[in-house]
């Protein structure tokens, strides 16, 4: 586990941040652009130093403490991967990856790492990448290559700051399945620094938001981000819900997947390319739920799922009122005209029905809380995501009235 109370004045700016991350998972340190995410970041690497406070890592103190402790980077066994992949232009990715390495004196100790090397090469997917040079690499490619050569000199934790900025869609999707992966198959923890909730959606387990130098508030994804009270801050147009799930069946005639949500009820959307029994978590954007009080008997919305009020935030001046429904024991966001809340008469405690257009869920929605798919490459995956996500936009612009 590290712990971490830490103060450094940078001119004007001030950070003092205090935060306890779980020795597996990934949290996230979510913010705008000069809230001190990276500062922080650089000060857990040993990048900089603070002007007091502590920092320890699995028990061991790193900095501070009676005598003031500063380990420097080079002695703290983690693993860093910046905005750009920072590879030796020189080496090859095989090299640039071997460089991260523990030397190897004996005959076991190489095959030791030849074992590993292999490993993180088959868990990132760069198999075919090994001959190339960095300037040959995509910045998704050359991405999950300082990924690896980070693990590959076995950290104790595993630090990304912002690993997707820069990327296009497609590339930005490729590298969070891996990072998803990875999170689910290596044993360390993962602190992921980000200002975007769409990747938080796809890989956090745990939430730190930072705001001015502060870490306001910190938990579970998914209670943080059903949290009205936090929406100044993890922003209101991407606002959403995390649920967990699992699939249930497939139809391969329209091409849809039910997922079960438990007590019984279920939802569809696009058809998924996991198999049945699979462990998901999946993605309701706040926006894209409607509420009713009976489910209305002609409608192109696919799922209509009882639902009790536990909240409603309406404000004088907004045209929006935020919701949280209790669904299948979990709570989920979802945001209506304040007009309807009155004509409606929406209140807490109220049974509901909310109606979610399976069109506006697709795959990149869906992530995997179980195994990966290895007899899927993932660059396959990613296409289906993005099929979906195409034809997800042309439902909704047909059946726009509808939903």
């Amino acid at each position: 586990m590290l712990d971490f109370h830490l103060h450094r004045q940078q001119g004007a700016f001030t950070l003092d941040a205090t935060l306890k991350v779980p020795a597996r998972g990934v949290t996230a340190l979510f913010g705008r652009s000069g809230s001190g995410k990276t500062t922080i970041l650089r000060l857990i690497a040993g990048l900089e130093r603070p002007d007091h406070g502590h920092l320890r890592l699995d028990g061991e103190c790193l900095t501070g403490g009676e005598s003031d402790i500063f380990v420097p980077a080079h002695r703290r066994r983690l693993g860093v991967v910046f905005q750009e992949p920072r590879l030796f232009p020189h080496y090859s990715v095989r090299g640039n990856l071997r460089y991260g390495m523990p030397r190897a004196l004996t005959p076991a100790q190489r095959q030791q790492n030849q074992s590993r090397l292999h490993e993180m090469v088959t868990l990132l997917g760069i198999e075919d990448l090994l001959s190339r040079m960095p300037g040959q690499l995509s910045g998704g490619e050359a991405r999950r290559v300082a990924i690896g050569r980070a693990l590959l000199s076995r950290p104790r934790m595993l630090l990304l700051d912002e690993p997707l900025t820069g990327l296009d869609g497609a590339r930005k999707q490729e590298l969070l399945h891996y990072i998803a992966r990875l999170a689910r198959e290596i044993e360390i923890p993962i602190l992921f620094v980000s200002h975007d909730t769409r990747e938080l959606f796809a890989v956090a387990d745990r939430l730190a938001l930072v705001d001015n130098g502060r870490i306001t508030a910190s938990g579970e994804i998914g209670d943080m981000l059903s949290r009205l009270d936090l929406a100044p801050q993890t922003g209101r147009f991407e606002a959403g819900s995390l649920l967990t799930a699992e699939v249930l069946s497939h139809d391969d005639d329209w091409q849809l997947t039910r997922l079960g949500l438990g007590a019984g009820l279920s939802l569809k959307l696009a058809r998924l390319a996991m198999p049945v029994g699979r462990r998901v978590r999946l993605r309701l954007r706040a926006r894209d739920i409607s509420i009713a009080l009976e489910t209305p008997p002609h409608t192109s919305l696919r799922n209509a799922l009882p639902a009790v009020i536990h909240e409603i935030e309406s404000e004088r001046g907004h045209a929006s009122a935020e919701l949280v429904l209790g669904i299948a024991g979990q709570r989920v966001r979802a945001r209506v005209d304040r007009l309807v809340c009155q004509e409606l008469g929406l209140k807490v405690g109220l049974g509901v029905k909310a109606l979610i257009s399976s069109v506006a869920l697709s795959g990149p929605d869906v992530i995997s809380l179980d195994a990966m798919d290895d007899d899927i490459p993932v660059m396959d995956a990613v296409q289906t995501h993005a099929a979906q996500a195409n034809a997800t936009q042309n439902d909704a612009g047909s059946t726009s009235s509808a939903s």
